[in-house]
Formats: C-alpha cells, sequence, structure tokens
C-alpha cells in the first residue's frame, strides 16, 4: 500500500518562502512520477507542479519563476521550493503519485493521471 505525507506547511508572508515535502513509503519510489495540486476553498484543485520518474519537471504558469519541485530518492521524499509567496498561494497543497512505474502521460497536469493521493497540508499567505 502507498502512503504520502505531506508536511511543512504553515503560515507565511507574502514575499517569504516556505518548503512542502511529501514522504512516500510502499514502493520503490524511483520509477514513478509525481505531482503537487492544490485547492483553494471554493474553487477546483489545480496542478502546481510535476516531477517524471525521469526527473524531468513541469511547473503551471501561475508557478514558473517562484516554485520548484524536486525529489530525493534516496529519502523517497518529494519537495516543492515555493518562493515569493503571493496571497493567492494560499490553499491545501497535496501530493501525488502515479500508479504505474516509469509512466509518463502527456497530460501530467491532471489529477486523473495520479492514482495515490496525500491528506494535505495548509498554506496560508498573509498579506
Amino acid at each position: 500500500q502507498v502512503q504520502l505525507v505531506e508536511s511543512g506547511g504553515g503560515l507565511v508572508q507574502a514575499g517569504g518562502s516556505l518548503r512542502l515535502s511529501c514522504a512516500a513509503s510502499g514502493r520503490s519510489f524511483s520509477m514513478y512520477g509525481m505531482g503537487w495540486f492544490r485547492q483553494a476553498p471554493g474553487k477546483e484543485r489545480e496542478f502546481v507542479a510535476g516531477i517524471r520518474w525521469s526527473g524531468d519537471t513541469d511547473i503551471a504558469d501561475s508557478a514558473k519563476g517562484r516554485f520548484t519541485i524536486s525529489r530525493d530518492n534516496a529519502k523517497n521524499t518529494m519537495y516543492l521550493q515555493m518562493n515569493s509567496v503571493k496571497p493567492e498561494d494560499t490553499a491545501v497543497y497535496y501530493c501525488a503519485a502515479h500508479g504505474r512505474s516509469y509512466y509518463s502521460p502527456i497530460a501530467y497536469w491532471d489529477g486523473r493521471e495520479y492514482a495515490y493521493w496525500g491528506q494535505g497540508t495548509q498554506v496560508t499567505v498573509s498579506s
């Protein structure tokens, strides 16, 4: 059974930084692509960033130049470094993982391509 546990959320002032972590257990981490999504109150879940099993990354336009996604396969952990945060970044952030190894879907931004989800961590950005 795959388990994903997010941590690192909290309250931060606009312009500040935060690093989210997603610890994975239950299978060989390095063979699977993963991603970060977020959902703000009253809004649909949206893609933030993804990292493929190869290490290639994809970043949503709203996060480009500010957020960086990375992974440490030795630690079975994925990260989201959030810099220059804005109030509109306020949301619950979820990490997700594909259900198949070496899978790189064209629609990497689509949450339906991910089989496993964490419980989420709240990020609140004050103005």
